[in-house]
């Protein structure tokens, strides 16, 4: 218990040293992961079962080489294909996001900067200080949350694509 009270102290003195545009990035960070962890479960868990279940319907189709056949083929390759694509355009927005929240918290650190020089003079580097943290912290935030998030949409991308072409493939072997 005391483990944890003491993460939650380091927490909250590292958002306040961020200032409120780290605590907005934050949470865009936490919900463009959960977003990105809905996705790899779905990949693992409930797209298996459509490709099973798609599959087990083509099977049992009598005609597969008929031009309405084909349509029926691609009308659920498609229907597969934008449930892999699911909330990847809303995760790769979130993605480009972080660098741009961590540009606005830079710009409002550096304007507590110039308000502590314009009060105090130019002379105080302790005043300074906690303006030059809440410009420097955020833009490290937003990059490291676009990094992390651009790898994990690039993959779930490739994911995304390289399972359409497997089930593609699957359906037109069991073309006879």
């Amino acid at each position: 218990m005391l483990f944890l009270a003491e993460f939650i102290n380091a927490i909250r003195d590292f958002i306040e040293t961020g200032g409120v545009v780290l605590l907005v990035i934050g949470i865009l960070i936490f919900v463009m992961w959960l977003m990105i962890l809905e996705r790899i479960f779905y990949y693992l868990k409930g797209h298996r079962q459509l490709k099973k279940q798609i599959l087990q319907q083509w099977l049992a189709r009598a005609d597969r080489r008929s031009w309405n056949a084909e349509q029926i083929r691609q009308a659920w390759i498609s229907r597969v294909s934008l449930k892999l694509g699911g909330n990847l355009a809303i995760i790769q927005a979130l993605v480009a996001l972080c660098p741009l929240l961590g540009l606005m918290g830079t710009v409002t650190g550096m304007i507590e900067v110039f308000d502590v020089m314009a009060i105090t003079g130019t002379g105080s580097a302790r005043s300074m200080a906690s303006g030059v943290s809440k410009a420097t912290i955020p833009t490290m935030a937003g990059m490291v949350g676009a990094l992390s998030g651009v790898m994990a949409a690039t993959w779930l991308k490739r994911t995304a694509r390289r399972e359409r072409l497997k089930l593609e493939d699957r359906l037109l072997m069991d073309h006879n």
